[in-house]
């Protein structure tokens, strides 16, 4: 088989080389709060499918990439930092609609993609972004055998008669007139749903239905695929632009605008509609898209190694640091926590004492350096006050952070219900509880430098600015400085100890008789 330049060889019978596999994984990105990101987990669920068939290991996170895997992202258009692939072998996978009458996207994403190895659904999406269409493996969503129910509700006697999935906008929501209508209910969610959850309706529907969102009129190969995995059947919209996949062209109960009154009203729900619908989704069971992937897998493997050959091979130094992982996982930051399952880039405690400088190889963030004097900025959000040691790990971020580098830090305020509403709180803060590291800084041992208030303000719990009487949390920004030199003075004299040099004498200054006369000895008892 010949093959593009740069993919990894693929045996005759359509199998990746399996010495040539790499660890794949699939990121999909999802802004702090943004449920909608849910909608990506169903493609990787169905790459990660598709890439263990060839024996590929395969995991999946949200925002992190990992350093020792080639990284598929999903959902890149909501926001990706473009340095990251210096560090990182990325592959996008585009899953918009693009090009004339398609979704609008920002001019950022469409320059990444053009920059970028990518892969896509559809291959009419290619031309908005892509040099040659033939540099971009094109996989189809199809029959996903992990979705099969294990009791599969008869067609007839399924409580609900129709059920929409996805965003409603003018067009769409026309088309659910005109079917209801006909007397008809079309159910909808009243907010968003996926995953599980979403599947058990839809696994009690007599049908799905599927309308075009844009006037391109690109085939929805995601949502239709997984209803008809699920056994449940899609009635679609086929206007005179939708190319869709052979996979479905008899089994999906295709409608055009025309025929929408004369269907619902006549044919759905009659026994010659449940006979074809079991048959479509039969049908629909026979296409398997392996060679797709193969390819996929393959151009994967060859990009990831040619990726790993020019990537930088010294040591990452970042220069910005989040205390914390979990939902708030920051990309482009080294974010550090103490547990494991919240997935950081590293488990570090610095609330333990840190020996600088400390290299460390992390399977998620690579090779790195951590120096004193480094880092630019350091982000606390609701960590301190869960913190056994404090002093400790304020002590560590002093000496990380460069002269002038923030240490940014949100903590409940101690006279909301914020403060104690957490059962793992240590503590409550106020405004005096910067006083140690700002003013008192000796105690803590510290002489050359402090920390400075820059900016102390109150937030509400929707997090805006607010007078203290309205106070849930508190929000403060300390800057490092060095101290002067009536500090100093202060420091050495509050200190407990005399901190001193050692003075070792030198050889040459050791003391020599100069008479010449031997050394006195000691006198015998």
């Amino acid at each position: 088989m010949a093959l593009p330049a740069g993919r990894a060889a693929i045996h005759s019978e359509g199998r990746p080389d399996m010495s040539s596999i790499p660890r794949i994984h699939l990121c999909i990105v999802q802004p702090l709060g943004y449920v909608h990101s849910l909608g990506f987990v169903d493609p990787a669920r169905y790459f990660r499918h598709q890439f263990r068939r060839f024996g590929a290991e395969v995991s999946i996170a949200k925002n992190r990439l990992r350093h020792d895997a080639v990284n598929l992202v999903f959902g890149a258009h909501l926001g990706f930092d473009a340095a990251l692939r210096q560090r990182f072998a990325c592959i996008f996978v585009n899953m918009e609609q693009l090009g004339a009458g398609g979704a609008t996207v920002s001019p950022d994403y469409l320059a990444l993609l053009q920059g970028s190895a990518v892969i896509d659904y559809d291959v009419d999406n290619t031309a908005a972004y892509a040099r040659d269409v033939a540099d971009v493996p094109v996989v189809p969503m199809l029959y996903a055998p992990y979705l099969a129910p294990a009791l599969e509700i008869p067609l007839e006697q399924r409580p609900i008669d129709l059920l929409f999935i996805g965003s409603l906008n003018p067009r769409r929501r026309a088309w659910l007139d005109r079917i209801e209508s006909q007397g008809l209910q079309v159910s909808l969610f009243d907010s968003p749903v996926y995953g599980e959850e979403r599947d058990a309706f839809i696994r009690q529907a007599k049908a799905v239905v599927n309308m075009h969102f844009y006037e391109s009129s690109r085939f929805e190969q995601m949502r239709v695929s997984h209803c008809l995995s699920l056994g449940t059947p899609v009635i679609a919209e086929r206007s005179p632009a939708t190319r869709a996949h052979q996979a479905f062209a008899d089994s999906v109960c295709w409608l055009d605008g025309a025929g929408v009154e004369r269907f619902f009203a006549s044919e759905f729900k009659s026994p010659a509609f449940y006979r074809r619908a079991r048959q479509s989704i039969e049908h629909f069971r026979g296409f398997d898209p392996v060679e797709a992937y193969a390819d996929a897998l393959a151009f994967a493997a060859g990009f990831g190694r040619a990726h790993h050959e020019r990537r930088p091979q010294t040591p990452w130094q970042p220069t910005r640091i989040h205390l914390g992982s979990g939902k708030d996982y920051r990309s482009g930051w080294l974010n550090l926590d103490v547990i494991a399952r919240a997935e950081p880039d590293l488990v570090l405690d610095l609330s333990q004492p840190l020996v600088l400088p400390q290299r460390v190889d992390s399977p998620v963030a690579g090779p790195l350096l951590l120096e004193g004097g480094q880092v630019d900025a350091i982000v606390a959000n609701n960590v301190l006050e869960h913190v056994a040691d404090l002093s400790q790990l304020m002590t560590n971020c002093l000496a990380l952070l460069k002269t002038g580098g923030e240490l940014v830090i949100d903590v409940p305020y101690e006279h909301a219900p914020t403060a104690w509403q957490d059962p793992t709180h240590l503590r409550a803060m106020n405004e005096n509880s910067w006083l140690y590291y700002t003013d008192w800084f000796w105690y803590l041992g510290w002489f050359e430098h402090r920390f400075a208030v820059v900016k102390s303000v109150y937030k509400d719990l929707e997090l805006r600015e607010a007078p203290r009487e309205r106070a849930a949390f508190m929000h403060v920004v300390l800057t490092k400085v060095e101290t002067t030199l009536r500090e100093r003075m202060t420091a050495r004299t509050f200190a407990p100890q005399l901190d001193l040099p050692d003075d070792v004498v030198d050889a040459s200054w050791a003391y020599r008789s100069t008479t010449g006369a031997p050394a006195a000895q000691p006198a015998l008892v």
